[in-house]
């Protein structure tokens, strides 16, 4: 069994989906990230434990999400991409991910844990679970 990566990242973290506003770039329209969210992918890159050499293989993960109250979607995806480059090359090779959602109003906050996995793409073997 591979080595889990794991951390612990303090902050409120942001839904991509939810967290998009309207700018004009030479004249045309775009939605691009709001500055609540661009602020979350900032410390959370700043946070974050260099994992060298970058993950390569195929990952499964776990997402615990404390949020500060009950509204906020469950959302990894500013987390999933906020660490590539720093754990892993790519998102992309998620092939499993638990996702959790939980309510601590004093102390928001982020847990993931990440290993490599040998995965069957072809969907015709038992795969190995890491929770």
């Amino acid at each position: 069994m591979s080595k889990i990566h794991s951390q612990q990242i303090y902050g409120e973290c942001v839904s991509k989906a939810n967290s998009r506003r309207l700018v004009h770039i030479k004249g045309k329209a775009r939605f691009i990230k709001s500055e609540k969210a661009l602020l979350f992918v900032k410390d959370l890159q700043a946070q974050a434990k260099k994992i060298k050499p970058l993950l390569t293989k195929d990952l499964e993960g776990k997402i615990k999400i404390y949020y500060s109250s009950r509204r906020p979607d469950l959302d990894p995806s500013l987390v999933m991409d906020a660490l590539e480059g720093i754990w892993y090359e790519n998102d992309r090779q998620f092939k499993r991910l638990i996702l959790e959602k939980y309510l601590d109003k004093k102390n928001p906050r982020v847990e993931v844990f990440v290993r490599e996995i040998d995965w069957d793409e072809t969907g015709s073997s038992e795969q190995e679970h890491l929770f």
